[in-house]
Formats: C-alpha cells, sequence, structure tokens
C-alpha cells in the first residue's frame, strides 16, 4: 500500500492559478466567461456555506441541469470537504427518489419544486448564470474560510451508466483523482496553455473529470450547456481548443455534422473513452482535426484508467493499449492467481486511482487479490504488456455447453460496412440452453441480408459463434456514456419492436 500522506485535495491548485493569473478565463459555460479570480472566489464562498450547514465527509446532492451551477457546487462542495452526490435529472422520478433515499445527503440542491419540500432541500432558479449561485444559495457574502478537505474524504458519488440495470453510485476519495491527474500529466502534459473542451453532460465522470483536471492543471475549460454536435466546430474555433474530449458515439456526430467544416488546426488531443472507437471514423476525424493526436481509454467507474491507447506508440490492433500512467496489470484465474501471458482470465488491476466502494448498491460484481481489483472483465496479456479484451463475465454466454463472449461477436459484425453497432443476446433455448440473438443497427441508407451477415462472421469466427437470428433496431439505444443499452434493446425484442432479418 502507498504509505505517502494523503494532504491533497482536487481545488488545491486553484489558489495557485489564481495568483498567478487572476484575469485570465478559467470557465467557459456559453456567455459565461468566468476569471480565475472570480472562480476561486466564488468557490471559497459557496465551500464556507456549505461547510457551515453540513458536517465533515457528509453528502450534498446536486440534481441540476448542465450548466454553471452545476460546475461551481461539484467544485466548492468539494473544497468544503463534503461529498457531492451527482444525480441525473434525466433519471425518472420514482429512480431519483429511490436514490435519494438511500444516500441520505445532508443538504439537496435541486431545480424541481417536487423535490423542494425535503430536508435540507435548496430550490434554485433553472439556468443560473455563474454570477447568480452563491445569492441563490443564501451564501452571504462574507465568510470565514472552510478548513482545506483532506485528501482521504471523499468527495463524488458518481454513477454507473446502467447499461444492464439499475445505475450503481460509486464513491471516490480526493487522492484518487489527484493521482490520476500526476498520470495525465506523464501521458498528456496538459496545462495553463491548454483550452480543453469537453462538451458532455457533466452527470457523466468523463466530462466531470475533465472540467477538474483542467482546473487543476491551470488550463481553460469550455463546457456546454448541452451536447450539439453542430455547434462543436464553433467551439473549437472561437475559444481556440487544444484539448476535445468525447465518446464515440460523440465523436462520430461531430464528424458527420462538420462534413463542410475546414480542418481544426488548434486541437493537440482528441480523447476518448466509455466505449471503444469506430474505426471507419478514424480517417475522417483525422482530416478534421489535423493537428491531433487521439487516445483512448480502457476502464471502469471502479477502477477510473486502466488502460491506454495513444497516436504514436505501437498499439496491436484488437488491443486495448498498455497501463496507464501508474498502474499495474494482472490476469488471474478465479481462484485469484496469476496467470501467465497470453493466457485469459480475469483482468486485474492495482493502482491508487481505484474507488473507495459504493455508496448505492453492492458489491457482485467485483473480485478482489489482495490489493488488485476486478470488475469481472476478462482478458489478456501480450508479451509486451499490451492488453486485449475478451468479454465481461456477467454477458456470458452458454449456447450447446459453450462459452460465448457477446462481445467478440459484436465486434465482428461492427466490421460490415452495413453495420453501425451490434449487440448479442441469448434467448432461453430448451435444447441449447440458450441461443443467439444479434442486434443491429444499420448506417444511413445501408440494406442487408441475414445470409450475408452468416458469411461475414462465418469468415473469422467458429459456427458455434454464429447467430442464427438478426433483426434492426431503430433507434438504437444508447447510455450516456455512448455505450449500447442492452438492457433497453432486450425490452424492445420482447415487446416485438425489432425488424427480423430474412
Amino acid at each position: 500500500m502507498d504509505a505517502r500522506p494523503i494532504t491533497t485535495a482536487v481545488t488545491a491548485m486553484l489558489a495557485l492559478h489564481t495568483a498567478r493569473t487572476p484575469a485570465r478565463a478559467a470557465l467557459i459555460i456559453g456567455n459565461d466567461r468566468v476569471r480565475w479570480r472570480a472562480l476561486s472566489g466564488e468557490v471559497e464562498r459557496i465551500a464556507a456555506h456549505i461547510a457551515g450547514r453540513t458536517p465533515e465527509g457528509a453528502g450534498v446532492a446536486l440534481h441540476l441541469p448542465n450548466g454553471p451551477a452545476l460546475a461551481l457546487l461539484f467544485l466548492a462542495v468539494a473544497r468544503a470537504g463534503r461529498e457531492a452526490q451527482v444525480l441525473d435529472p434525466a433519471w425518472p422520478a420514482v429512480l431519483t427518489r429511490k436514490t435519494l433515499a438511500a444516500l441520505r445527503p445532508a443538504m439537496l440542491v435541486t431545480t424541481e419544486a417536487r423535490l423542494a419540500a425535503r430536508r435540507n432541500a435548496v430550490l434554485v432558479p433553472d439556468r443560473l448564470p455563474f454570477a447568480r449561485v452563491a445569492a441563490a444559495l443564501g451564501a452571504p457574502a462574507g465568510y470565514e474560510a472552510a478548513p482545506p478537505p483532506r485528501g482521504d474524504l471523499p468527495f463524488y458519488v458518481g454513477f454507473t451508466s446502467g447499461s444492464t440495470g439499475t445505475p450503481k453510485g460509486y464513491r471516490r476519495d480526493h487522492r484518487s483523482w489527484v493521482e490520476s491527474f500526476r498520470g495525465d500529466a506523464v501521458e498528456f502534459g496538459i496545462g495553463p496553455r491548454d483550452v480543453v473542451l469537453a462538451p458532455g453532460a457533466l452527470t457523466h465522470s468523463l466530462f466531470l473529470y475533465a472540467l477538474v483536471h483542467a482546473l487543476h492543471a491551470g488550463a481553460t475549460a469550455v463546457l456546454a450547456r448541452r451536447f450539439r454536435p453542430t455547434a462543436i466546430p464553433a467551439l473549437v474555433r472561437r475559444h481556440g481548443a487544444s484539448v476535445l474530449y468525447g465518446v464515440p458515439t460523440q465523436l462520430r456526430l461531430i464528424l458527420d455534422a462538420a462534413a463542410r467544416e475546414r480542418p481544426l488546426k488548434t486541437v493537440r488531443w482528441v480523447l476518448s473513452s466509455g466505449a471503444k472507437w469506430f474505426a471507419d471514423a478514424l480517417p475522417g476525424l483525422r482530416r478534421l482535426f489535423p493537428a491531433a493526436r487521439f487516445a483512448e481509454f480502457y476502464g471502469a467507474s471502479e477502477l477510473s484508467f486502466v488502460t491506454v491507447a495513444k497516436d504514436g506508440e505501437p498499439v496491436p490492433p484488437g488491443s486495448v493499449g498498455r497501463a496507464f500512467s501508474g498502474v499495474k496489470l494482472s490476469i488471474r484465474d478465479r481462484a485469484g492467481r496469476q496467470l501467465p501471458r497470453g493466457r485469459a482470465g480475469r483482468v486485474f488491476v492495482e493502482s491508487p486511482l481505484v474507488f473507495m466502494g459504493y455508496a448505492v448498491g453492492g458489491e457482485d460484481d467485483l473480485y478482489r487479490a489482495g490489493d488488485a481489483l476486478s470488475v469481472g472483465d476478462r482478458g489478456f496479456l501480450d508479451t509486451h504488456g499490451f492488453l486485449y479484451l475478451v468479454g465481461r463475465e456477467k454477458r456470458m454466454i452458454v449456447t450447446s455447453g459453450k462459452n460465448v463472449f457477446p462481445e467478440e461477436i459484436e465486434r465482428a459484425l461492427e466490421t460490415h460496412p452495413a453495420i453501425a453497432a451490434a449487440a448479442v443476446l441469448g434467448l432461453p433455448d430448451a435444447r441449447r440452453g440458450e441461443r443467439l440473438l444479434a442486434l443491429v443497427s444499420l448506417r444511413r441508407t445501408a440494406r442487408v441480408r441475414r445470409a450475408q451477415l452468416v458469411a461475414h462472421l462465418r469468415r473469422t469466427l467458429p459456427l458455434s459463434k454464429v447467430p442464427r437470428a438478426y433483426a434492426v433496431v431503430a433507434p438504437w439505444p444508447r447510455t450516456s456514456s455512448g455505450k449500447s443499452d442492452f438492457a433497453a434493446l432486450a425490452r424492445a425484442w420482447a415487446a416485438g419492436k425489432c425488424e427480423p432479418l430474412t
């Protein structure tokens, strides 16, 4: 275990950057252009107010739309030594109530009147500009600064995308993100000269991380109230964005929307997480961002960054890259014994980036081997340390006595020129145990027959892994992280909302 003292918080660098460049832009959201001096002052003011209303380490639930209020309050809650519980306003009301009952926050900030009757709830107007957030909370102009938070305190509860069921709430301490920032500095060197564009919702941890890391590094962070692919090129040009975060589905939409755009030459890094790249989109993205290097992360909410695949490194085809800075990988069998290179097993991660535990939900899908942690992903390491994923154990399908990982079939289907996305499900079958069903999303104007997909799969897969049944789903359901929503796809099939391919 790391024996170094835990003293650093995610907001610790705000004062330093304010002292160095008080008049430079720190945060831009729409028409709100916030200088470092104003950002630091408002964070301190609101943090003092929150610290006066709640005990150290307590939870503050943020049920807010994307915008200045959510960004500012997240920073202030962390600065106060409290835990920001970031709820998704798009959730059904019953899920919101259930989650709040499980979290029992000491304070709730929301724009919805139906939640205002809860104990310690603060109702604020929708679309608050930055300058009015503190007053809306009732934070006085005069205050005594809150003491600096300890790095071992929890500061964030985020939620999984819930692709296979109810979202789980994962808890993080300050140190896990501060250690991630150190790794990011090694991998990408983001600093005060950068402008980081994070156009997705802050309820998605990738974009929330992009915001906090940009400010930690002294860069300017540019956010959007909502993701609009047609607006991204204009944001890049207006602010001279040098780093762009996105999930693959967003990057494809940006590419489609920018078909007639001139190249965006200020971007030096395009960073993606949440799902695999669409390989066919990369040439177009390289034309749109000619000066950029591309990198994708493999990770999990519980593990943070696990591997990185970067331009300029010899990443083999099919690999998700090598260990992220500060991360140690091992492959183990079900008994926790380490397996040799080339052998597939559970992927275990040992790093200071992993989460503290679940705030909502259980640990049914977690596996531990000493200090190493696995979320049930299976894969293998090659002789050079590059990781290849086979699939996730909880998605494994047993058909005719054989273990089949649907991810392998999905990747093969998505290499067909007509297929935009694929999901393979297991259906009950009296003779086989389960039979394979392939649900697909077709590219615009594309047509395909069942026999063509069977022939395509047979080129690379054994017959036992080739589905017999195929159907088209439109529109294709995705989670907030850009992954296929397997629970929604299963419901669509059960409800007869899929068009069988013949």
